[in-house]
């Protein structure tokens, strides 16, 4: 049996590769712990900086594999609770990870496929993909990446991608705000290579890891916590190593290497 995913690593960037392309590669069981596994080990290597997501095949991720899903409706609600928060940990392991997280979306990303591309952090796709959140057309719910989706892009919006489940095109979902970038399929390898490589060579990643987990903390914060939280955060952040390093390359016109 071929493994779920394949990881390898290049220049400090650590890849992760969606595996099932005869399934769109669906997510079930395995696949999800074994991409938490892989971000899991990939954090904890200091040889890598950024890590991306990108998938085998014309599909990027076509969300939950729906036999899967199926076999486990006989399971009791304690069972289905355990299951489902396999996800609902892969998702804020992303989300949280101090290390920044990239989607190449080579094809369609659809329900917990779309949700895998909103946890990262940035997103790359080709024009031809579509994005949706489709699970209210299965009789299904998108339960948990609706809790990211709102704090990314708004309730307005997410309420009509989450509630009316139909697909929109790349360019769409750039004006959302669900991805950042569309690229021609020929230049999307070399379009996120480059971006990877721009982060590791001109960014802290003391800085990145600070800043990617006040962007998860702070919004749950009323205002005055947060702005609190924020000049704790900013303290905390002049001790550091690399901001000693960094401020001190700059004054004295030194380039400085991350």
């Amino acid at each position: 049996m071929d493994n779920p995913i394949n990881t390898f690593t290049t220049e400090r960037i650590g890849f992760i590769e969606l595996n099932r392309p005869e399934k769109r590669n669906a997510l079930n069981a395995e696949m999800v712990e074994s991409i938490k596994s892989a971000l899991i080990s990939f954090n904890e290597n200091k040889e890598v900086k950024v890590i991306v997501i990108k998938a085998a095949g014309k599909v990027f991720c076509s969300g939950a594999d729906l036999a899967y899903l199926q076999s486990l409706q006989s399971n009791t609600y304690e069972e289905n609770l355990e299951d489902s928060r396999n996800l609902k940990d892969l998702f804020f392991l992303i989300y949280t990870l101090p290390k920044v997280v990239i989607a190449q979306i080579q094809g369609h990303a659809l329900a917990g496929g779309c949700g895998l591309a909103t946890v990262c952090d940035f997103s790359f796709t080709v024009p031809e993909a579509k994005f949706g959140y489709t699970e209210v057309k299965i009789g299904f719910v998108p339960a948990i990446v609706k809790v990211f989706l709102i704090r990314k892009i708004g309730e307005g919006k997410a309420r009509q991608l989450l509630l009316d489940g139909d697909l929109i095109d790349a360019g769409e979902a750039k004006n959302m705000g669900i991805v950042n970038w569309v690229v021609a399929q020929d230049e999307l390898e070399e379009k996120v290579l480059s971006y990877a490589k721009k982060l590791i060579r001109n960014n802290s990643g003391e800085s990145l890891a600070l800043t990617k987990e006040m962007i998860a903390r702070v919004q749950e914060k009323k205002l005055e916590k947060g702005l609190e939280y924020a000049a704790s955060m900013n303290a905390k952040a002049r001790s550091t190593a690399d901001c000693q390093r960094g401020i001190a390359a700059f004054l004295n016109k030194e380039s400085i290497s991350w």
